[in-house]
């Protein structure tokens, strides 16, 4: 039986709705508290990104974070030029350029992963850890199911 109605089909009962607001919501709250770093959290998406994938692509890394190419490229020539990221090519195939953080990246990227840490406790201060770990698996299940929805489209 689907869940869902074309009369009941309201924004504060739709999922897409409600991840997409939430998901705005903490951008604009990250934007601010990253901005004393001189970074958007799209950067540090990025920036965390490369640290727990080993060489990336700027391919791959706009891949998984669904941006344009170009954009992300153009990013990345801004975190560069900043001294967070650095290329290097590929000895293997040179048409492959790898992506790795500097130690300054590296260090910016933590002080702001701190910052993640700390506003998303105090966001759910009042949830229980059941609560919590009931959430994130039904967000993970709710990835899965867009992605192999994705892929079949």
């Amino acid at each position: 039986m689907d869940f869902y109605t074309s009369d009941d089909f309201l924004p504060d009962q739709s999922i897409g709705y409600l991840v997409k607001m939430c998901g705005q919501q903490g951008t604009a709250i990250l934007d601010r508290a990253f901005a004393v770093d001189g970074l958007t959290c799209s950067q540090w998406s990025a920036l965390i990104s490369i640290h727990f994938d080993a060489a990336p692509t700027c391919a791959s890394l706009a891949r998984d974070l669904v941006h344009d190419k170009g954009a992300m490229t153009r990013m990345m020539d801004v975190l560069e030029a900043r001294g967070w990221v650095e290329r290097t090519r590929s000895a293997e195939d040179r048409r492959i350029v790898r992506l790795s953080l500097t130690d300054a990246g590296r260090e910016v990227t933590m002080r702001c992963r701190d910052k993640v840490v700390d506003l998303w406790n105090r966001c759910l201060a009042d949830w229980s850890h059941d609560e919590i770990t009931g959430f994130i698996a039904q967000l993970q299940k709710l990835r899965r199911t867009l992605e192999d929805t994705a892929a079949c489209a």
